[in-house]
């Protein structure tokens, strides 16, 4: 069987597209040909009159199917093709295939230009079909200059609404819209203008920082929204902090916070551990709302809330963690951290903050019980409050 061989070519948006000459030859000389619609319109013109097209649309294993009667492919994909792009999903697909990419620039490169931007030193996101983790991420590490990839649900209003949502109105925005087309736009403007705008598809975003936000590593107790009249419900800054030290969180991926009522632990984590996952459990509803309040007061999407008695819960449901941090039981310990191990990643660790020498000594048993150790154990006292014992097992 011969080869198989793809040839992907990019294409910007115009619609008199220029190819250099070693691509207008491997168009002349072809027989099947595939993108998305978009790109047949773009290309209708210029393609052999006796070609088969075949449309890139979903589900994608159809259109593989069809690629596998066929040995030589010219492939049209927008911009880059490896820039988040159909490239990578061919090799993904088809590793013992061929592939030699004529790559032109993507949106994000062609807005910076129009812009007259500089833009080496840009972090690009996409959150085209994708979760907003990417550009959460971003955020969080304070990134002074972001390239967003965009779609029809996820477009520039919605970009702006999350970021004034999380207190991000420190970044101005740029929407390049159909870039290359005669219809092309680029606008600059605040946050706040772009919210209820609406822009034309395709487009993309450029964010730049205007100005920086007020840090904390360590976020004062004082400065969270508390549970009504029981402002010690909360875990306490140093004692927030030692137990995140003790979490060891870097190269980790999941975090669950169980009982995290103010969610200082998990808003704490995620500040300084932007790419961690976290499931937070709480049985109180009204924690439901603390979690979200202080989550924007601090600038920090991305938690996953799950108000219900951990006890209760299909853990099947939510990824498997490497690190687990106890700060509240209900009196059920022992059978809290049985459930736990059983979900818990090899090489994973739990962190427990004990108030009383019973609750020691109940984790203890259940550690060893699970066939675990406690590899770490340290006494705080602050101020008029009971001492705090905090304990690691592995």
């Amino acid at each position: 069987m011969s080869e198989k061989i793809f040839h992907v070519i990019g294409l910007s948006d115009k619609r008199n597209q220029f190819f250099a000459p070693e691509i207008v030859d491997i168009i002349s000389k072809g027989k099947v040909f595939s993108g998305g619609r978009r790109h047949n319109e773009i290309v209708a013109d210029v393609l052999p009159e006796d070609s088969v097209w075949i449309d890139i649309t979903v589900p994608l294993e159809n259109v593989y199917k069809q690629y596998l009667n066929h040995n030589d492919i010219v492939v049209f994909a927008s911009g880059d093709p490896f820039f988040y792009g159909y490239a990578n999903t061919l090799i993904r697909e088809f590793p013992s295939a061929k592939i030699k990419v004529y790559p032109t620039f993507n949106s994000l490169q062609l807005l910076a230009h129009r812009l007259l931007l500089p833009y080496a030193d840009m972090v690009n996101v996409s959150v085209t079909g994708r979760p907003w983790k990417a550009l959460d991420v971003a955020l969080l590490e304070n990134r002074p200059f972001i390239g967003v990839l965009t779609d029809r649900k996820k477009g520039p209003s919605e970009i702006a609404s999350r970021l004034l949502d999380y207190g991000y109105d420190n970044y101005e925005m740029s929407v390049g819209e159909c870039l290359g087309n005669d219809v092309e736009r680029i606008t600059t403007l605040r946050l706040h203008k772009a919210v209820d705008q609406s822009f034309a598809d395709p487009n993309c975003v450029i964010l730049q920082m205007i100005s920086a936000r007020r840090e904390y590593f360590g976020i004062p107790e004082n400065m969270f929204a508390h549970l009504a009249g029981r402002s010690n419900m909360i875990t306490k800054m140093p004692v927030r902090l030692l137990s995140l030290s003790m979490l060891d969180l870097y190269g980790r991926k999941v975090m669950w916070d169980v009982g995290f009522c103010t969610g200082s632990v998990s808003i704490e984590a995620k500040r300084q551990f932007p790419s961690l996952d976290i499931i937070a459990f709480e049985r109180r509803e009204e924690s439901r709302n603390l979690l979200e309040e202080n989550s924007r007061r601090f600038g920090v999407p991305g938690i996953t809330g799950v108000i219900a008695d951990f006890m209760d819960c299909d853990l099947s449901a939510y990824p498997s963690p490497d690190a687990v941090f106890i700060g509240g039981h209900g009196g059920r310990l022992e059978d809290m951290v049985r459930k736990i191990y059983k979900s818990l990643n090899n090489d994973g660790v739990i962190v427990f903050n004990s108030v009383s020498d019973d609750s020691c000594q109940v984790f203890r048993k259940a550690v060893a019980e699970c066939g675990g150790r406690i590899v770490t154990e340290h006494k705080l006292s602050l101020d008029n409050h009971n001492p705090i014992t905090i304990l690691k097992a592995k």
